[in-house]
């Protein structure tokens, strides 16, 4: 019973979760102290809600052609489901504005998009701009919680990383959907989502230019992690020009480099901790050798 829910909640993907709020809080100003704890205790509840949410809305689709999960093999019923998903979003984003001092509106649009992706992923191809736009507004949400209400005066390093992050979503989404799809008009397509992934390099180059200039040549150290990240996404590319399960296989590697995303934008607070959110992808690997990425 129990594993059924860690497949259902996609737990292998949970730190990067943790990553990911760890980064807003930190670029916007936040310290080591207890609203980060409540914030990311909120991150994984909404993150878990969330991919709950996801199987019971696809229960109709899993029946036909994923009978092994969790829902449709009947060892975790589609209500209680609905009803543990459901509480654990509204829990999740009531903690994250009460304990933690999150805006509201970004916590509101958070469960929104949440639900909206959930929906609608199926049908509607664009359904992956949404989901990009779960994680933006997860490093939002978190960077929000330094300012009193939703002046989210805090936010002019977390923004530019949220964006990337949520470009970086999209790129792999699209990545997997087109890469197992038998049509050949989609190759211009499939370039173009590629290039999606590495929008958070190219940003990365571009803030560190930025910030930088006539600075100390330590401030360059953040840089390091380029290569890291470069590469990861090398690595993921050439497994999924294999074709078939290799294509799953890929997009466990990108999901597992999310916090490596992170590390390029947290180097700037701490290399030390940049260095240990990279150190988390391999691991990160290894955990879904036992709970699948997707």
């Amino acid at each position: 019973m129990l594993r059924a829910w860690l497949e259902l909640a996609r737990i292998s993907n949970l730190p990067t979760v943790w990553t990911n709020v760890s980064a807003g809080w930190l670029l916007a100003g936040g310290g080591w102290d207890a609203r980060l704890g409540w914030l990311l205790l909120a991150g994984s509840l909404l993150y878990t809600g969330g991919m709950i949410l996801n199987d019971a809305a696809d229960v109709k689709f899993d029946r036909e052609h994923r009978p092994e999960r969790a829902i449709p093999s009947g060892r975790v019923s589609a209500a209680a489901a609905w009803a543990v998903g459901a509480g654990m979003l509204a829990a999740g984003a009531g903690m994250a504005v009460a304990q933690g001092g999150a805006c509201p509106w970004i916590a509101a649009g958070l469960v929104a998009s949440v639900i909206l992706y959930d929906l609608f992923h199926k049908p509607w191809s664009g359904a992956v701009w949404v989901m990009g736009s779960c994680r933006l507004l997860l490093v939002l949400l978190a960077a929000s919680a330094n300012d009193t209400g939703c002046k989210m005066s805090g936010e002019m390093l977390a923004t530019p990383h949220g964006i990337a992050l949520g470009v970086y979503i999209v790129g792999l989404t699209k990545v997997a959907r087109l890469e197992s799809s038998k049509e050949g008009a989609v190759v211009l397509s499939l370039v173009m989502a590629k290039l999606l992934l590495w929008v958070p390099a190219i940003l990365a180059v571009a803030f560190t230019f930025w910030v930088a200039v006539d600075a100390e040549p330590s401030d360059w150290l953040p840089l390091l992690m380029l290569p890291v990240f470069a590469i990861w996404v090398f690595l993921s590319m050439r497994i999924m020009r294999k074709g078939g399960p290799h294509v799953g296989r890929a997009v466990g590697w990108l999901l597992a480099g999310i916090p490596i995303v992170d590390a390029l934008a947290v180097g700037h607070v701490s290399l030390t901790l940049a260095c240990g959110f990279a150190a988390l992808a391999p691991l990160l690997r290894l955990w879904q050798r036992w709970i699948a990425a997707t």
